[in-house]
């Protein structure tokens, strides 16, 4: 009763009719001015939960075992896309297409300011794992170019490559709106498709939960971005994160059984002592950071809106206010690509905290919070044992 109360108050300050059909758009026509194709967003989706974490998964899998690991990948997968169906579910009921929006519905202003905070934290964590595979892999890359001696990787050193990067992806990072990557976002998805699928590297981190923590990011940032219809967003999700889960599991099971349990960190390194200087391996290599170069930019993107959101609310956009938070974020994740010492750092503090509250608490919470179901519904029993 207290439930049904408080959803009760919830939607009359709302202004909220119900919908009925589940192909009836989410938002109203002069909202929204069109979409994506069906193929595109869920291109765009797969990019948005695949990331760095891709190249940790050989490692979790030599010390969680081939069944293991494949049974924690399957609920991990399941969890993530419940929990866009949750939002999906108050998107339709609420009319609201923003993460942030969703969380100021539910608790008001201060739930507005948790949600972009966890999501700036996130995607910076996000961004500095990129910078840590730019930083580890463009000297070998380098070297294995204008390098005769295969004995090392000597002359080209970490520390000012970093910036370079920080440079290249800056001008892109720049834009004002996410739709205008489309090409950097396609191309990332066909490269990392194609190296996963020929030398499935790995970067050896052992934290299982990097999965959830590229899920994660997918959720505020690509969930309502796309199509205008329910029934057609939860087709893109579920194509989205299966496609996901299937490149997962086959760039996790290729890693493991090259090198089994000697799996290391900087996996693709250890390819120099086998096949140095061979021509697929600099291939992929390369192909990995122009893949990272393309990737940061979308996630810059997130991040610059969260920070604009809670330093700046509801003002008429700024210039001035982008320029500076562009460039606070990208002095931020400089200083941690080259001052912290490991990225399996970034993942635990990251993904321990704001990948589980993006991905499995604060879709809970909004639900219970806004949806005029009953407490005896599917979803809220859903809902309550994924809590618990």
């Amino acid at each position: 009763m207290v439930k049904n109360a408080q959803n009760c108050s919830v939607q009359a300050e709302s202004e909220y009719e119900p919908i009925g059909e589940e192909r009836r758009p989410l938002l109203g026509q002069d909202a929204r001015a069109g979409g994506a194709s069906f193929m595109s967003s869920a291109f765009n989706l797969m990019n948005a939960i695949m990331g760095s974490g891709i190249l940790g998964l050989s490692f979790a899998m030599a010390n969680t075992g081939i069944i293991g690991f494949s049974i924690l990948l399957m609920v991990v997968a399941s969890l993530a896309a419940f929990s866009i169906h949750l939002l999906l579910l108050l998107c339709d009921q609420t009319g609201i297409n923003s993460y942030e929006a969703l969380g100021e519905k539910a608790f008001n202003r201060p739930g507005k300011f948790l949600v972009a905070c966890t999501i700036l934290i996130q995607n910076i964590g996000a961004m500095s794992s990129y910078l840590f595979i730019f930083k580890s892999e463009m000297p070998a890359a380098i070297n294995g170019f204008i390098s005769t001696d295969t004995s090392g990787v000597p002359g080209v050193h970490q520390q000012p490559l970093v910036p370079v990067h920080a440079l290249l992806y800056c001008s892109r990072g720049y834009e004002k709106m996410v739709h205008s990557l489309p090409a950097a976002s396609k191309l990332h998805e066909e490269l990392v498709h194609k190296c996963s699928k020929s030398l499935n590297i790995s970067d050896c981190t052992p934290q299982l939960f990097v999965v959830s923590s590229k899920s994660a990011y997918a959720v505020p940032t690509m969930a309502f971005s796309f199509l205008p219809s329910k029934l057609r967003m939860q087709r893109v999700t579920n194509v989205g994160i299966f496609l996901s889960f299937v490149v997962y599991l086959i760039s996790a099971l290729f890693g493991y059984l090259t090198f089994y349990k000697h799996v290391e960190s900087e996996l693709l390194l250890g390819y120099d002592h086998y096949l140095p200087r061979d021509v697929l391996v600099m291939s992929v290599r390369i192909a990995i950071l122009l893949a990272v170069l393309l990737t940061v930019p979308l996630i810059h993107f997130p991040a610059r809106k969260a920070l604009l959101m809670v330093c700046r609310g509801e003002r008429p956009f700024s210039w001035v206010s982008h320029t500076l938070a562009c460039f606070f974020i990208l002095t931020l994740v400089l200083l941690l690509a080259i001052f912290v010492p490991d990225i399996r750092n970034v993942f635990g503090v990251i993904g321990s905290t704001t990948s589980t509250c993006l991905l499995f608490v604060y879709p809970g919470m909004f639900y219970l919070r806004i949806s005029s179901e009953p407490i005896t519904s599917l979803n809220s029993i859903g809902v309550s044992e994924v809590s618990s």
